[in-house]
């Protein structure tokens, strides 16, 4: 499978004539594996980038601890000024809006809608690297989390290309395991880094494990409501994994 990819990525580069990969590194497996099939794939010419923005500490340690082991080249980027300006403008933007406008006072959408934006900036300052070195945006999403649309759309969900996209959770563990990173990293709960504390079963409300069984094994594997959960969840989340829709007239 390795080398499968290996060559896929290649063949990738070749068909865009792009020179190598560039490859945000948050510090989780998905991100380390990725990171280090793309060098396979093309040696000297992947950079890993590392964007804080009020994030964990421990993540951009670990994101360096990745890059150590594999000998990467990487840029720190630090995005939480442009993250803060970009907060305090549309927020007095909003307030201006005549009363009968303004978003309601509602902590949970207001933190998503927060959390959403460094995805965003991330994804921006990707392309900018990627375009000024003639390289491609390698994402870092895996089959488990693309289905249910459990990514920010325009944010971590803007690649040119998904490397393990069509891999299970369990899949790129296995992945990570064959490649040498770290077993500090493979080990850890999986996060977005979205908020202090955050993890994405929890966010999510379910374990990769049951989406696992309902991905492989059909609703049956998993109990009614939680089959009823998934299925509600894929299919408001399409518009994620489509073009934007157009008119059919």
């Amino acid at each position: 499978m390795i080398d499968d990819i290996v060559s896929w990525l290649r063949q990738r580069a070749t068909a865009a004539a792009a020179r190598g990969f560039v490859v945000g590194l948050s510090g989780g497996i998905d991100s380390a594996v990725v990171a280090r099939l793309c060098q396979l794939a093309a040696p000297g010419q992947v950079l890993g980038v590392i964007m804080p923005c009020r994030s964990d500490p421990g993540d951009e340690a670990d994101a360096g601890l990745v890059a150590d082991t594999f000998g990467l080249s990487t840029v720190r980027i630090d995005l939480e000024p442009a993250y803060e300006a970009l907060l305090s403008e549309t927020g007095a933007a909003l307030d201006a809006l005549p009363p009968e406008l303004r978003p309601a006072a509602d902590d949970a959408a207001r933190r998503v809608a927060h959390g959403n934006v460094r995805p965003r900036l991330r994804m921006t300052a990707l392309y900018y690297i990627a375009n000024s070195l003639a390289y491609l945006v390698a994402g870092t999403g895996n089959r488990s989390e693309l289905t249910v649309g459990y990514f920010t759309k325009h944010g971590d969900g803007g690649v040119d290309l998904l490397p393990v996209g069509h891999l299970l959770k369990s899949q790129v563990r296995t992945l990570a395991q064959e490649l040498g990173v770290p077993s500090v990293i493979a080990d850890k709960a999986p996060s977005a880094g979205l908020w202090a504390g955050q993890t994405d079963e929890v966010e999510m409300g379910f374990s990769y494990a049951d989406l696992e069984r309902y991905l492989t094994g059909g609703p049956e594997e998993v109990s009614p409501a939680l089959a009823l959960r998934l299925e509600r969840r894929i299919r408001t989340t399409e518009h994620k994994r489509s073009l934007p829709p157009t008119p059919e007239l």
